[in-house]
């Protein structure tokens, strides 16, 4: 089985172990849609981490060798997989970090973009939405995720040249978000998703969906998600403990709940 799923400390560790390169097809998209679906259900998973098990890749992306010898509908199928992938990421109300070590190329980096965060180590790989090789475009989401993330004019010429990037280019174009030595990276890492795992993950997820899918609304029906969402979360057991431990001036004991 090419995904991986593993719990340490409330972090869901998904690790993508489909040599050499970690291309997926559709049965490995199918594989990762069910770990997200068991992710988002399992509420001992508070957040999550998704990794490779490579040295080399983090995803190269869509093997190549599969589309070569797909007809129209097996491709539209392809696609349609792909965009429900990387939305069941976006749409689960908790918070995922891409740990990217390596190479991250055309939907590899895409499935890094349907992250909340993209942690990147220091290292000689590249970064790159390179389909315009192949005569083809992003179709995982890329043209809409990139350039709301980067800005229009960096994404546009990022996809239609099919530059990469280096990590370290990467972290100033806005690509990713931190850049984090060898020998530390994955320390880091799950450092930075424990402690979001010990917070109140409710909210933390429900402040990614109020983002999420405010940005892509009007503002009063924005305002209007934010408002319904914070009352949900008044009547939750983790904004009752926090209410408690701050009058109480002692660390709250969040449990995601």
């Amino acid at each position: 089985m090419p995904i991986h799923l593993e719990t340490e400390g409330g972090v869901g560790v998904v690790t993508i172990d489909n040599p050499p390169a970690n291309a997926y097809d559709v049965s490995v998209l199918r594989e990762l849609q069910d770990v997200i679906g068991r992710i988002r259900d399992d509420g001992a998973i508070r957040s999550v981490v998704l990794r490779s098990a490579s040295e080399k890749f983090f995803s190269a992306g869509a093997d190549i060798s599969t589309l070569q010898n797909s007809n129209a509908a097996q491709f539209g199928d392809l696609l349609t997989i792909a965009h429900e992938t990387t939305l069941a990421m976006e749409n689960t109300p908790k918070i995922f970090i891409a740990a990217i070590a390596g190479h991250a190329m055309g939907g590899g980096l895409e499935l890094a973009l349907a992250c909340d965060f993209r942690f990147a180590c220091v290292g000689g790989y590249k970064l790159g939405l390179v389909e315009i090789n192949l005569g083809l475009n992003p179709a995982m989401g890329g043209t809409q995720r990139l350039p709301r993330l980067i800005g229009r004019s960096k994404a546009l010429h990022m996809i239609v040249s099919g530059e990469t990037l280096s990590p370290e280019a990467a972290r100033d174009w806005g690509v990713v978000d931190r850049l984090i030595e060898a020998d530390r990276f994955m320390d880091e890492v799950m450092d930075y998703a424990g402690r979001l795992a010990r917070g109140p993950s409710r909210a933390q997820g429900l402040a990614k969906l109020s983002i999420n899918k405010g940005m892509e609304s009007g503002f009063a029906e924005a305002m209007s998600l934010e408002r319904a969402h914070q009352m949900t979360l008044f009547h939750s057991d983790d904004a009752a403990e926090g209410v408690s431990a701050f009058l109480e001036k002692r660390a709250a004991a969040f449990k995601g709940l």
